[in-house]
């Protein structure tokens, strides 16, 4: 039997549902003021331009997985709540690309940097940086009001998406206090391990797997011991998810990431990876490796060069195989929560699949 247009390429799903959207939220504000074309036109090129979907299809497989018919009546609906978390996401990539002065996401310019090229090429009056900052701040908020928007309007009933709330609340708390926890670290520069896996576990587990699984299956119905299990398992997962993406910041290839590799060193990230090559490198007496790391770590300068320097410092102390071990272990102990969760058929094998996705990617 074949399996449901949703449940073979829910990408294609989630991608309608987005832009049916943007057209309808945008048509009543372009009728009334068409110069804010740029700004929307800035979002949906953003969101419309590529992703992994990830968020929404944790969420669409916690809905299947707590008994949910991808050919009953809800399953729109769900379709709809669920795409919105997109809306967030790409929120949180807008301001976390000017947090970071990014020049460029998924291999194209960010809307920051857009921006201040839109007002140097129309030779407007003041600063382009400062315009594009603003044009950043203002199209990140509109994707979160519109999030919010796209959640309440999806067509489900109102005892559904007040069962729902509750992961929708606390998911977009966390992303932030994430993301605040993140800067702070930055700030103080802490590079602890301990500090690191803090973060890893606010701003991405919670927001990448588990708030959308613990959504999606509350959009099912789904009891909280159910609900219990999923947060174990995307806890897991969401880190695993985090610790391939800080290899992938350093090692990863820049055609295939669309970042240039070495940002997060640029940028003062205090990754795993290196909170893991300090303690490792100060474990083992390696002064010279322990010098190159910390000294790269929010060096906006840094060369190509340097960053291989990096590399292999890495590599010397063995951080590298350090995250690769972690990584395999909660890969392990995700998939044992998984097993425990006895969710309906054929979630399981979908979300093992997720799982292998989120771990072992390149990009």
């Amino acid at each position: 039997m074949n399996a449901p247009a949703a449940d073979r390429d829910l990408p294609a799903h989630v991608e309608r549902a987005l832009a049916g959207f943007l057209d309808r939220a945008s048509a009543e504000i372009l009728g009334t003021e068409p110069t804010v074309a740029a700004g929307i036109d800035a979002l949906r090129g953003f969101v419309l331009g590529g992703g992994k979907r990830l968020r929404p299809t944790f969420a669409w497989w916690g809905w299947r997985g707590a008994g949910g018919d991808p050919d009953g009546p809800d399953a729109e609906g769900v379709l709809q709540a669920v795409s919105s978390l997109e809306l967030i996401q790409a929120c949180a990539l807008i301001h976390d690309d000017l947090i970071d002065s990014s020049d460029s996401r998924r291999g194209n310019p960010t809307v920051h940097i857009a921006g201040a090229k839109l007002h140097a090429d129309r030779g407007w009056l003041g600063s382009p940086a400062t315009f594009g900052l603003a044009t950043a701040v203002l199209v990140g908020d509109l994707a979160l009001a519109w999030a919010d928007d796209m959640f309440a309007d999806a067509a489900l009933s109102a005892r559904t998406l007040a069962a729902a709330r509750p992961a929708w609340r606390a998911m977009r708390t966390e992303v932030l206090a994430g993301q605040y926890l993140d800067v702070r670290t930055q700030a103080t520069g802490d590079a602890s391990v301990e500090a690191a896996l803090k973060i890893d576990r606010l701003k991405t587990a919670a927001y990448t797997v588990q708030r959308p699984l613990h959504l999606g299956a509350a959009l099912g119905g789904a009891s909280p011991e159910l609900i219990a299990t999923l947060l174990e398992f995307g806890g897991e997962v969401g880190v695993a998810f985090q610790l391939r993406d800080d290899l992938l910041g350093v090692f990863g290839d820049p055609s295939v990431t669309g970042k240039p590799a070495g940002d997060d060193l640029r940028e003062g990230k205090r990754t795993l990876l290196v909170a893991l090559g300090l303690q490792l490198a100060a474990e083992k007496g390696e002064t010279a490796a322990a010098t190159v790391i910390a000294d790269a770590i929010g060096d906006a300068d840094l060369s190509d060069e340097g960053v291989e320097t990096v590399r292999m410092a890495l590599q010397q102390v063995g951080a590298i195989d350090a995250v690769e071990r972690r990584i395999d272990e909660l890969t392990t102990a995700a998939m044992a929560a998984l097993d425990r969760a006895h969710l309906a058929e054929p979630a399981p094998e979908a979300l093992t699949g997720l799982v292998v996705k989120a771990t072992q990617r390149t990009y």
